[in-house]
């Protein structure tokens, strides 16, 4: 797999963004770029619906590495630009992004998560108590 700086991936991310207002609702705030183990980048962004039926960045991007036959994660980010100032913030993954990311393949539970331009964390380190629990006594 090409290594893939932090800032390169944020870089990329945020080329992805292009909020689109409907309504009071706001398309595309947030954009997500992975890399897989394979090296391929694959990108998506937010899209909030007023009834539930949007899905965050994550999702997107996720669903773009399946459509092409991937499920290994090696690395992935997801970016938020603040509308009054412009100013480019790294988000971490909400807890449903952090389950759906695990359940693509048992190994994403390592995939490297972009935190920031200097820090990243394991999925596992997000999501402790990931394992199933063993039967009670």
């Amino acid at each position: 797999m090409t290594t893939v700086t932090n800032d390169e991936l944020i870089a990329a991310a945020a080329a992805v963004l292009h909020p689109h207002r409907v309504g009071d609702r706001l398309f595309g705030d947030v954009a997500t770029v992975l890399v897989t183990e394979a090296g391929n980048r694959y990108s998506g962004v937010c899209i909030d619906t007023p009834c539930g039926t949007g899905f965050c960045a994550e999702h997107a991007a996720i669903a773009a590495m399946v459509t092409a036959r991937e499920y290994r994660i090696a690395k992935i980010v997801a970016v938020w630009r603040r509308e009054e100032d412009g100013a480019l913030h790294v988000v971490p993954p909400c807890g449903r992004c952090r389950e759906f990311i695990r359940q693509i393949d048992e190994a994403n539970i390592g995939t490297e998560v972009v935190l920031g331009r200097d820090r990243s964390a394991t999925l596992a380190e997000l999501l402790p108590a990931h394992e199933w629990p063993s039967p009670v006594a």
